[in-house]
């Protein structure tokens, strides 16, 4: 086995770019091998995780990466899954040789949490015909441990993952998000045959498959339970997933969007079965009741009314759904009512979230951008392969977005927040084709504006807290690893204060028990253990 040499990347800032961020490059390059035959499966790797993978309270980037086509075999380093150790100001080091995690095959996404609650976090990663669980030994190195756990993975086109506790049992299960039934041999000419342009078939070429469920048994054993809970039964082509309890009735719901299908939202029956019920809430297709190409997702309260609202990515002229929760189990399509569908309509995206970037208590949003045809300029000359991310900017409490492009046209994918300098500013990490990754510094001017960030360490509920409902200061947050596109962001729950210098605090945990804190210091993160 060839030792590698462990050498710090400095992050050398660049010209600063239009825009709230200063960009940082990392040497990582998403390898999707692109070929003649326009392979699908091409189009979609590139997910991030953000999790701190050697406790010492600063967050790690991990990537994932592609592999040769058709074969799906890694052909040597270039092609490595690759995780970054955080040493502080933008440093990054390369420890993937270290902590045994290049892995193998052609991977897509990735979802981090402590599965077996013993204070490390642990990751799973899916891909083509191969998905991988690897347990955090706690000593900065990764075990494969996934024959054992139940969860190995040869036939199916996996993309995402989400860890989340849906029977409340204390153990984190896993909802594997399945994509189409795509096969190398697949060799259809999609595209223009007199001018010779081809492109990458239509989704609609390729066979839809369910999701799956597995049980945490405990002891690093998972079963699948895809049937029993219902998950089964209903066939999609999925692109990431978001949980949330969106009704209020104490049980994880899971919300899944699909590609140029109906959306998928499976309400938690009490920790027993799941029924889909994405077009009686009102979020299986947007106003104009077309099917869009659903990407990312987000399942969070960006009016700050205390219910989760949904916040989907697509590709330029879907628009960008945005579905508020308006209570009893429905929402509202409020794209256009919050001017995001105008903002949104020229982009394609990918990974997005809700986040405070400014730190004025209200959520904004962003989205990593790219279309996913390569050749889409020939067909629609007003439209472009390569984009620049875009931050929307919460406007009059919530009630109207602002669009703010930043960094430089490419084809983004994966992506994910953290705050990765400690400034109580929340960054962003982007995976792109082609390119070398991106680190994006936040450097809004917060002067007077206050934050808070709530560690949970769960003791009847799981350890992370992860379905946890934190209220602070008329802001709601609910506790998830899941985070955009086939991507997972394991960090402190982060709320922008505004010019508050004071915070009240409650927590609901998956357990039920209600906490309530004495007034806690801003500015900090604070460690709350459920009592």
């Amino acid at each position: 086995m060839r030792l590698a040499i462990l050498l710090p990347c400095i992050l050398l800032a660049q010209a600063p770019s239009p825009g709230p961020f200063q960009e940082h490059a990392l040497p990582f390059v998403v390898q999707h091998h692109p070929t003649p035959a326009k392979h699908l499966i091409e189009t979609m790797p590139g997910g991030v995780a953000v999790f701190d993978y050697n406790g010492d309270g600063r967050p790690d980037v991990f990537f994932t990466n592609g592999a040769a086509v058709p074969s799906l075999t890694k052909a040597g380093e270039a092609d490595q899954n690759r995780l970054y150790r955080n040493d502080g100001n933008f440093r990054f080091t390369d420890v993937t040789a270290t902590a045994g995690l290049a892995g193998s095959g052609y991977a897509m996404g990735a979802a981090a949490a402590d599965f077996d609650n013993d204070g490390h976090v642990d990751l799973f990663v899916t891909g083509v015909f191969h998905n991988a669980l690897y347990r955090n030994r706690g000593d900065g190195t990764f075990e494969d441990i996934t024959a054992k756990s139940g969860l190995t993975n040869t036939s199916l086109w996996s993309v995402a993952a989400g860890w989340f506790d849906y029977d409340n049992d204390g153990q984190l299960d896993l909802l594997v998000v399945n994509y189409a039934a795509w096969s190398p041999s697949f060799d259809k000419f999609c595209g223009d045959v007199a001018r010779g342009i081809r492109v990458y078939c239509h989704p609609r070429f390729f066979g839809e498959l369910p999701n799956q469920i597995f049980r945490n048994l405990g002891g690093g054993r998972f079963q699948d339970v895809s049937r029993e809970t219902g998950i089964a039964a209903h066939k999609g082509r999925g692109m990431s997933v978001a949980f949330a309890d969106y009704d209020g009735d104490g049980w994880v719901d899971v919300f899944v969007p699909n590609d140029k299908l109906p959306n998928s939202l499976f309400r938690n029956l009490g920790g027993k079965r799941f029924e889909e019920t994405a077009l009686l809430a009102g979020v299986a297709l947007p106003l104009d009741g077309k099917s869009i190409s659903g990407m990312g997702a987000d399942f969070q309260d960006y009016d700050n009314d205390g219910r989760p609202d949904l916040f989907i990515t697509a590709l330029n002229g879907e628009t960008f759904p945005l579905f508020r929760n308006t209570g009893k189990g429905e929402f509202q399509d409020a794209t256009f009512v919050t001017k995001l569908a105008s903002l949104s309509a020229k982009y394609s995206g990918w990974s997005n979230g809700f986040a405070d970037f400014d730190n004025d208590g209200w959520k904004d949003l962003w989205s990593a951008n790219s279309h996913v045809n390569d050749r889409i300029n020939d067909f629609e000359p007003a439209s472009q392969y390569r984009q620049p991310n875009t931050l929307f900017l919460s406007r009059s409490s919530g009630k109207t977005f602002q669009v703010q492009p930043f960094g430089s046209a490419k084809a983004h994918r994966g992506g994910a927040v953290a705050d990765f300098d400690g400034d109580g500013r929340l960054d962003i990490v982007v995976s792109v084709l082609g390119d070398k990754a991106e680190v994006w510094q936040n450097t809004f001017p917060t002067t007077g504006a206050h934050w808070l960030g709530i560690q949970l360490r769960g003791v009847t509920s799981n350890r992370d807290g992860i379905g946890a409902v934190v209220r602070v200061n008329g802001q709601t947050l609910i506790l998830t690893t899941s985070a955009g596109y086939a991507s997972s962001s394991h960090t402190p729950l982060h709320f922008g204060l505004g010019p508050a210098t004071s915070a009240t605090v409650e927590i609901r945990w998956p357990s039920g028990k209600l906490q309530k804190l004495p007034a806690p210091k801003v500015d900090q993160i604070l460690s709350v253990t459920e009592p």
